[in-house]
């Protein structure tokens, strides 16, 4: 028997890197920092830091200038294709969650990706074209803001002209989470396939 609706969720907001695919940036660094000899955690901590605090990720500061920051604040070596061929080849899509996607879609609602990204997701998607599968695609790098910023859910709902509560937010990153529900949407932590089918359950939403 089908479950009911009871939170009458309209949007299915996703993350992309821990969710909608493999999370290709944080395996990417951990990779960079073990090939340079540096403890792979605190070398991950201060890149993912390095990425919110110089702007790229909010596209107002250039890909070069950011590995140029990392190599002068920890060493590295490496070209930039380099680099960023550790990152990206990591982000490896999972087949059940578009498949999960596609039969939300055909239910009726609307899925959305919300992502603290950079260009990388327009490239990564010239190559897999998984954009496709979704409503729409929200990218920090092009909305000048990132999830650290209470605003962008604001913004997600108002573009649907919807209230929050219509909103069912899935994120790897617990403080992610805890952000959106501080703006009214529904949300929960994305640990693994079980676990998401499992949460979307209780909140009404099956994928039969």
């Amino acid at each position: 028997m089908k479950k009911q609706n009871l939170y009458e969720i309209a949007y299915v907001v996703l993350d992309f890197g821990g969710v909608i695919a493999e999370e290709g940036f944080k395996d990417g660094l951990y990779a960079i920092a073990k090939q340079a000899g540096l403890p792979p955690e605190d070398f991950f901590g201060l890149a993912a830091r390095l990425i919110y605090d110089c702007g790229y990720v909010k596209g107002k500061f250039a890909e070069h200038d950011y590995w140029a920051l990392l190599r002068e604040k920890t060493g590295i070596q490496g070209t930039d294709e380099a680099l960023r061929r550790e990152i990206l080849e990591r982000f490896i899509l999972r087949s059940w969650v578009l498949d999960a996607v596609r039969k939300l879609r055909k239910s009726g609602l609307t899925v959305a990706v919300l992502s603290d990204q950079t260009q990388w997701l327009d490239e990564l998607d010239a190559q897999h074209r998984f954009f496709r599968e979704f409503d729409v695609v929200f990218n920090s790098y092009h909305l000048g803001m990132t999830k650290k910023d209470p605003a962008i859910f604001d913004f997600v709902a108002s573009h649907f002209s919807a209230e929050p509560s219509k909103f069912l937010f899935v994120d790897d990153n617990p403080g992610n989470v805890q952000m959106a529900i501080s703006r009214g949407f529904n949300a929960f932590v994305f640990t693994d396939k079980k676990g998401f089918i499992n949460s979307l359950g209780e909140f009404g939403l099956t994928l039969d």
